[in-house]
This record gives C-alpha cells, structure tokens and sequence, in this order.
C-alpha cells in the first residue's frame, strides 16, 4: 500500500523522464560521445549509493559483528555482487562502471574528465570540493551533490529511497527509451558494447534488483509514517534532480548541433563570397 502510494506521488516527474526530449536528440555519434560522457558521472553516482548501502546495511568492517537484518543484508549484497563483478561481453567480470567506460572508449567519447576525477578524489577524499572542481553543467554538480548529501545525511530509508525510485525501479522503462532510440538512430555503426551495458541494466533491474530494491525499502520503513514520507518526499526529488541532469545532457548537445550549423551557414556565406568575388573578376577581366 505504501509502495503504490509513493508510486502515485512520483507519477508526474516520473512520466516527465520517460518521455524526455532528450532521448530523440541523439542522432550522431558525437551526440553519443557528448550523452556518455555526461551520463557516466551518473552511473559512478550510482555505485556510490550502493556502497553507502552496503556500508550502512552490511557489516564492511573488523571485527565483524552480526546484522541487525539479514535479509535487507542479503538484498543488498545480492546487488552488490551484480553491479560490481558483473560479466562483459567477452566474459570477464567487471563492474558496470567499468563497462561503461568500456563502451566509452569504444565511441570515442572523452573519458579523461571523470577518471581524473575519481583519481584525485582518492587522494583528496573532498567530495564536494571535486565536484566544483568539475568542468561540467551546473545541473550534474547539482545531481552528484543531492545524492552526496543524502549519502552523508546517513538514513538508510532515504538512502535506499533515491537508490529504488531514482534508479533502480526506474532504469527498466528509461533505458528502454533510449535503447530503442539508439536502434534507430545507429543502424550503420556498431556501438554493441554500449547496447550490452544497457540491455544487462535493464535485465538484472527489471527482474531481480527492481523488486529486491522495493523490499529493502519495505523492510527498512516498515509501519514508520515518518519514514514513508521522508521516503516519498526524496524519492521525488531524486527524479527532479534526474530531470535536470538530462536537461544539462539534452542543453550540451544541443549548443554543439547549434555551434556546428552556426559555422556550416559561416562557410556557406563565405564559399558564395569568395564564388561571387570570382565571378566579378572572370565579368571585369572580359570588358
């Protein structure tokens, strides 16, 4: 009853992100290159909240000591497992982000920010000092510092909130948009490695992670109203901040389609000046 409850409250910016003008924006591989580069900071985003999980839901240190749960434990780890040793295309275990950065590589796309990035917060450990650091859209230093606070802030209810209603129950349907409008838009290039990133989220979160990630949440609020609410009050603002981080993706690549026409129309302008200039001298050279 609760969980349809919150579903009813995140309906509308739910919708919203299932039919982003985003997803019929990318047409060409350097809108891929432009869409993976941003979206990656969100799929690291993404293995930090399930390690905030596991370390407040599991026992991550020595001594070890027993949970006070073992079934959310379970849960948790059973994600863990998956999204950290999960299989690439070639058989080897890597953790998504690693695939990720895989099918970057394989399209070109820059990954030299967000590596630099994790390599200088590991020696630093400053989380929101890196990320003004960052030279990326507003919008995405406002997603990754959200879930950071939400991280810090230290309630596991709210943590496992943005982790199901702003990832996991949600992937499923939003890669599905985007895989289907990658399918038409790059029928002549091969982009499988990406594909296959996509098409094992969508997998495991559709019929295993999905429902373990409402169970968690079930049994981390159990018969608290305080709890539920704070669940459905962050879970809608984990979509609007999505919303955002998509805006910022859809604005990027949108200013470079407007930059290269803005330059095609200057060399067009100057192709006919330099024609017309021809021609008035063959016109001169004649009288």
């Amino acid at each position: 009853m609760n969980i349809e409850r919150i579903r009813d409250y995140i309906k509308e910016p739910r919708e919203k992100l299932l039919n982003h003008k985003l997803y019929t924006e990318i047409k060409s591989i350097e809108d891929l290159q432009i869409f993976t580069s941003n979206h990656v900071f969100a799929v690291w985003d993404f293995m930090s909240l399930l390690k905030a999980l596991q370390n407040q839901l599991t026992c991550t240190k020595v001594p070890w000591m027993p949970n006070n749960n073992s079934e959310i434990a379970y849960l948790i780890n059973e994600i863990v497992t998956a999204e950290e040793t999960d299989i690439s295309q070639d058989g080897k275990r890597k953790s998504h982000y690693e695939l990720y950065i895989d099918a970057m590589k394989d399209i070109g796309a820059e990954t030299k920010p967000i590596e630099q990035y994790i390599a200088q917060l590991s020696l630093s450990n400053d989380i929101d000092n890196e990320i003004n650091d960052l030279n990326i859209h507003p919008n995405i230093k406002d997603f990754l510092k959200f879930t950071f606070s939400i991280i810090k802030e230290g309630k596991p209810h709210k943590i496992a909130a943005i982790f199901t209603f702003g990832r996991e129950n949600l992937i499923p349907n939003m890669f599905n948009e985007i895989l289907d409008e990658f399918q038409k838009s790059f029928t002549n290039k091969d982009i499988s490695k990406l594909i296959y990133y996509f098409k094992r989220h969508i997998e495991l979160d559709e019929d295993e992670h999905g429902p373990m990630a409402l169970q968690m949440v079930n049994e981390l609020a159990d018969n608290d109203p305080l709890k539920w609410k704070e669940i459905e009050e962050i879970s809608k603002i984990a979509l609007e901040k999505r919303i955002g981080l998509w805006d910022a993706i859809y604005d990027n690549i949108n200013e470079k389609n407007k930059s290269w026409s803005e330059r095609r129309e200057q060399m067009k302008a100057d192709i006919d000046i330099e024609t017309y200039s021809s021609e008035f001298s063959n016109y001169k050279f004649k009288i």
